[in-house]
Order: structure tokens, then sequence, then C-alpha cells
């Protein structure tokens, strides 16, 4: 794989006339700014990232603030967008940043790179986009980008590949304007050189892109070698209701699926309901509703849920503070959440509207 020259220069030309300038995170480049909305980014798309980055700035302004927060309400904050251990490591490096260094982002990607939850490539964008850095990234994009133009042959997972995409990144780092042409390598990733369907024609690259010359340029980068399908499965999810009309919700350990989130008491597929709930919680079911059963995909297998409603009789037996609490509805919607305990409750909010409209019908 031969560099090319007058790559970079090509890069920030259309940058210049085709380059995403408007962000919110661009307004204010700050270490700080940046670095949320690159871990906001990872896995998640901008469109969806937008919102919520507008919310968390909004309550957590400064990296004291963050670090000075509750990691439940950081939770709250990120539920909805997965992954939420990207949450709890921003939580914990907020507090490392705070009181190892000064509040101030470490001045070098080695540096960056001992915080949690901040790899090299996170680090590099955080430095040449704040600071101008001359440091060269290598995230799905860029990856990407590199790959196809030089028509890789072998997957860049594999340690040599990944390797040799690092050299040609940093290879093409330019001197100067290094924020600008590490945002142009990410927005030419996102916008032109996707994944399923190029638009070659409009890349500053394409005369000498070697993945154009084939005749299907999609087939780079080349795709990880299959694994088996992934398993399957099952579990069911109680949506509790006491007199009071206040819903149960139970705090996950710390790692693990869900790891830290408020979600709902869980049971095997094939347990009963009335009688786990009754032993478990030492008080009486009077009716269960059930709800429509749905699949939710993790990166690694499928969960099959079944929830159902399970109205009791009394709630002071259920008593074991820091696991489990009793919310109103519109308490519980604000907790930190994983989607499908979101979605159940706002069925159970939906059912419940519909019964009450019909009852004044």
């Amino acid at each position: 794989m031969q560099p090319v020259e007058h790559f970079a220069p090509r890069v920030l030309a259309w940058f210049d006339q085709h380059g995403r300038k408007s962000l919110p995170w661009q307004e204010d480049k700050t270490p700080y700014r940046v670095w949320i909305s690159e871990i906001m980014l990872q896995q998640t798309q901008v469109t969806t990232v937008i919102p919520y980055y507008h919310k968390f700035m909004a309550s957590f302004p400064t990296v004291e603030a963050l670090a000075a927060a509750e990691q439940d309400d950081v939770l709250a904050h990120w539920s909805g967008l997965g992954y939420y251990t990207r949450a709890r490591n921003m939580h914990k490096a907020a507090k490392m940043l705070v009181e190892e260094f000064d509040s101030e982002f470490p001045a070098t990607v080695e540096g960056v790179c001992e915080l949690p939850g901040i790899g090299r490539s996170t680090a590099a964008a955080i430095l040449s986009i704040s600071r101008g850095v001359q440091a060269a990234i290598l995230d799905g994009n860029v990856k990407r980008v590199l790959a196809r133009f030089h028509a890789v042959p072998t997957w860049p997972g594999e340690r040599k590949t990944e390797n040799a995409l690092w050299e040609l990144a940093e290879h093409y780092m330019p001197s100067d304007r290094c924020g600008d042409y590490t945002q142009a390598m990410m927005d030419l990733g996102a916008t032109l050189c996707t994944r399923a369907k190029p638009q070659c024609l409009l890349c500053p690259l394409e005369r000498d892109c070697q993945g154009r010359l084939t005749q299907d340029p999609t087939q780079f980068p080349i795709r990880k070698p299959k694994k088996a399908a992934k398993p399957e499965k099952s579990l069911q999810l109680l949506v509790m209701i006491n007199p009071e009309q206040k819903i149960l919700l139970e705090k996950r350990p710390s790692t693990g699926i869900w790891g830290g989130l408020w979600s709902l008491p869980e049971l095997a597929s094939e347990e009963s309901i009335v009688l786990h709930t009754e032993q478990r919680f030492a008080t009486q079911v009077t009716h269960v509703i059930p709800l429509s059963s749905f699949r939710h995909t993790f990166s690694h297998y499928h969960l099959d849920i079944c929830p159902s409603q399970v109205h009791i009789s009394r709630s002071d037996s259920v008593m074991e503070e820091g696991k489990y609490q009793w919310f109103n509805h519109q308490d519980a919607m604000t907790q930190g959440l994983p989607a499908p305990v979101r979605l159940i409750l706002e069925q159970v909010k939906t059912d419940q509207n519909t019964k009450s409209e019909r009852e004044h019908t």
C-alpha cells in the first residue's frame, strides 16, 4: 500500500466546500465538548446523537459538573443511546480529570488514553479537533476510506492490516489544519464513502481510488469472517403495580447487561409469574395482564422479552433499599432505563389511557 501525493489537500478542499460545520459540538470546540460528542457518536448516528448532546450539555456543561453528578443522573441522560458502559466510563473519566488533572485534558494522545473508555483514535480526535494537535484517527469511517482507497485485500480487524492502516492514517495527516482534516475524513466516510452506496463521482479522491477501479468498491473494506448465528435467549419482565398505581423498578448490578440502570424484575420464561411474585416479594397477586412480546437484539445475542402487568395487593413487603424502589409512571420515565424497559412502560401508559377513555365514554 503506497501512499498517494496530495491526499490531504484534496480532502481539505472538499471539506471547505461540502464538510459539516454546523453540528452542535462544532460551535465551541473545547476538549470537553468534543470528548462528549465523540463518545456519543460511537456506534450511534449523528441525527440520533444531536438531541441527546443538547440535553446532556445543558445538564453537564463542564467536566466539573459531570464529575459531581450522580451516576444515576448520568445514566438517565444516556437512556436510549445504548452501550451504557460508555456513560459509566465517561463519568469515571470526568472524576479522574477533576481529581488528578485539575480538570484539564492531557496534552498528548498517550495521556488522554489513560482516561477510562478512551482509545487511541478517540484521543486523537479530541486533541486534533479541539487543540489542532497533529494526531491521526482511525475510526470506522476513516478505516473504510483508507481500506477502499487502497483496495486493502484483508479484513481491517486483523492486527497486521490495522497497523498498516494506522501507518497510512499517520502519513496522510497534515501538519496544519489538523482539526479540519480530522473532521473532513470523518465527513467523507459518513457522507460520500459510505458502506453500501458510495458516491464515487463526488469524491475528491476518486481518480486515484483503487477500490473505484474494481467493479464493486463496496467489497472494501473486506468483511469480517462470518460467525455462527447469534444465540437466542428469553425472559419475562414484570411491571409490578401496587394499589397506589406505582411501578416497582429494580437496580441492575453495576456490571453486565444494562449495568447500573433501573429495570423491571425478571424471571425465566418458564416460571410461574404468580408463584414467583408471591414468594419473592411476600405479597399477593390480584391479577396479571400479558403485554405484547418483542425481540431486542444485543451485539452478541437476541433476547425475546415477554412482559406482563402484575397487580399486587400490598407493597410494604417489598423493602430492599438500594435495589428496589416504587415510582409513579412519570418519575419512572425520568430514570436511567434500558430501551426495552422504556418501551414496555410506554405501552403500559398507553393501555391505561385507552382504558380510562373507554370508561368515560
